[in-house]
């Protein structure tokens, strides 16, 4: 087995354990299936990981940066502000279609963490990257656009990461049926809370 720097093979077992769950679920993914996913020794896990709960918290935040990063590349400024927003949940949505099984194992993290006596700090952990990456995401959104918001930016991160929540259920439950409509709803929506600064 190659040497590989330590944040190196965190990622890859990571990313195994991204596979592994989304393929045979969270309660039936172990250590030796995620390190059998990524093709090393158990003793390379425990080098990595002090516990599944750290390999789970590892997992939800790069499944989050996945999602980010798709919408930060999309978010480049547009003809208007709407068009941006509009553009960011545009490529939200279309990671979502792209990555399904991914985006149902969010759910099921989250379910696990909340029914595991320990792990329900991991399920608040999630929602709090949810909430800071939709922070982000408007604060940079705000500086390009010279803009400001009409309401707390964390304030509408929370609101954004709750209500993207509901879509990604719709998403996978009813497929794209009224997605298009939705998408332009939230864009006006959020656009409504920008004004310009004096």
């Amino acid at each position: 087995m190659a040497r590989m720097p330590s944040a190196d093979r965190r990622r890859q077992l990571t990313e195994a354990a991204i596979r592994a769950m989304t393929r045979d679920g969270v309660a039936n993914t172990t250590t030796r299936s995620v390190t059998a996913e990524a093709g090393v020794s158990l003793s390379v896990f425990h080098y990595c990981f002090d516990s599944k709960q750290a390999l789970l918290e590892s997992v939800i935040a790069t499944i989050t940066e996945h999602s980010v990063t798709v919408v930060q590349e999309a978010i480049r400024p547009r003809a208007t502000l709407r068009e941006t927003v509009r553009a960011g949940f545009q490529a939200y949505r279309d990671h979502v279609a792209a990555h399904p099984g991914e985006h149902m194992l969010t759910y099921e993290l989250t379910q696990y963490a909340l029914r595991r006596p320990g792990f329900e700090q991991l399920a608040r952990r999630q929602y709090e990257l949810y909430s800071a990456a939709y922070t982000e995401l408007l604060d940079r959104l705000c500086h390009q656009a010279g803009i400001e918001l009409r309401v707390p930016a964390q304030v509408l991160a929370r609101y954004l990461a709750a209500m993207t929540d509901g879509l990604t259920l719709n998403l996978l439950v009813l497929g794209d049926e009224g997605v298009a409509e939705i998408l332009d709803m939230i864009a006006d929506h959020v656009a409504g809370l920008a004004v310009q600064p004096d």
